[in-house]
């Protein structure tokens, strides 16, 4: 081969292997989506949907600076069974700051869970919280409190719900995370006190990840609520209605792209 082609090949591989380990630029940032079924919407252990499927979805928008965006949507029926005017879905926003330091995740946020239509249904049930979370290792620790009423309990301002949960990878796709949380009601409603409204939940899942934006899961999920709290029917009593806080088994598929 003569001596000029070797020359010009070499440089043709060098330039090849400098483009190859030059890195493309960070995006400034991120747009992800998200829709799924569950069998049963459980939200801190409580059934959202009266034990019936739920679909939902999420769209998330991430800076680079740490700051996001998001907002989450899915079917319910509790604000109807207690007494709400055809109101059958339930819109999260939300936004924040995530972080890390020394090791340790933070992210810092607030939440509005609303309640369109919800007309017939008083106090009102749409809340806000404020909440902050640690992460270390496998491990998360997070602490929510209302800024407002509390799902529809009335003077439950400043109550809270902290949660611990752990993530393991088991390899070829699998995890599994179990969970427990704790649930306060706060307020005392006409001399009333709300603790009897206050609860722990408790949970364990098993996920596996197809690594094409498919997620399968299974969650077996129980609270230790007052049955007498939680019933839904045509009356708010456990002789009448079903109780919400009843453990169960969820099946969940989730798509994110």
């Amino acid at each position: 081969m003569p001596f000029k082609t070797l020359t010009v090949l070499a440089a043709a591989i060098a330039a090849s292997s400098a483009f190859a380990q030059t890195k493309l630029p960070e995006p400034d940032y991120t747009l992800a989506f998200n829709v799924g079924v569950n069998t049963d919407y459980r939200f801190r252990g409580i059934t959202q949907t009266r034990f019936d499927p739920s679909v939902f979805g999420g769209i998330d928008f991430a800076h680079k600076s740490g700051f996001y965006l998001g907002t989450w949507a899915s079917n319910i029926q509790w604000i109807k069974d207690s007494g709400g005017n055809n109101s059958n879905a339930e819109i999260d926003i939300y936004g924040g700051y995530k972080g890390a330091v020394s090791g340790v995740a933070y992210d810092l946020g607030v939440l509005g869970y609303l309640y369109p239509s919800h007309r017939g249904y008083s106090p009102n049930p749409e809340t806000t919280e404020l909440y902050g979370a640690l992460t270390y290792g496998p491990v998360t620790a997070k602490y929510s409190q209302a800024l407002s009423n509390a799902f529809g309990f009335a003077d439950s301002h400043n109550s809270a719900y902290l949660d611990v949960s752990a993530t393991f990878d088991l390899g070829r796709g699998w995890s599994v995370v179990p969970h427990v949380g704790h649930q306060r009601i706060a307020g005392s409603p006409g001399g009333v006190s709300n603790s009897q409204f206050s609860y722990t939940d408790y949970a364990l899942t098993l996920n596996y990840d197809f690594a094409n934006g498919l997620v399968a899961s299974v969650a077996g999920i129980g609270t230790n609520a007052r049955k007498a709290a939680y019933a839904v029917g045509p009356f708010a009593s456990s002789s009448v209605g079903r109780y919400t806080g009843s453990d169960t088994l969820v099946l969940g598929l989730k798509y994110n792209f």
